[in-house]
């Protein structure tokens, strides 16, 4: 597993963010204007010492908006989590109810039920954002 840490005081980058939203159906006039700057690690990282990020591969998590080859950003705190079960790195859905099980957010996928005493479940972090790219 590739990990990539962020940097405990990072630079602010200021990235262009135009406010108004962009019709996923009929298309808008456009604004001639930006409104204000956006630094991605403001808007995806809370926890800087508590966060990393990771590449997703699979298709498991498709229902969360996690594809293959996604850029995830993980913290300590939330449901979907990266987990190593009996060695393997997975990322899944943390249920505790009725039975502890990690479930996939497609319904192709089965749950994996954890057995008490029988499976050994490492969390590493939760997921707090998926950055996906367009080929």
């Amino acid at each position: 597993m590739n990990v990539f840490y962020p940097t405990p005081e990072p630079l602010k980058l200021l990235t262009p963010f135009i406010q108004d939203k962009v019709q996923a159906g009929f298309p808008s006039p456009a604004q001639d204007y930006i409104e204000k700057g956006i630094d991605l690690n403001e808007l995806c990282i809370n926890h800087p010492a508590a966060t990393y990020f990771v590449m997703a591969t699979g298709m498991s998590m498709v229902d969360a908006g996690i594809y293959e080859g996604s850029m995830l950003v993980v913290d300590k705190h939330g449901d979907i989590i990266i987990a190593s079960l009996a060695g393997e790195y997975t990322v899944k859905r943390l249920c505790l109810h009725p039975v502890v099980q990690l479930v996939p957010m497609n319904p192709d996928f089965p749950p994996i039920v954890l057995h008490e005493g029988g499976d050994e479940l490492e969390v590493f972090g939760v997921v707090t954002f998926s950055i996906n790219g367009f080929q």
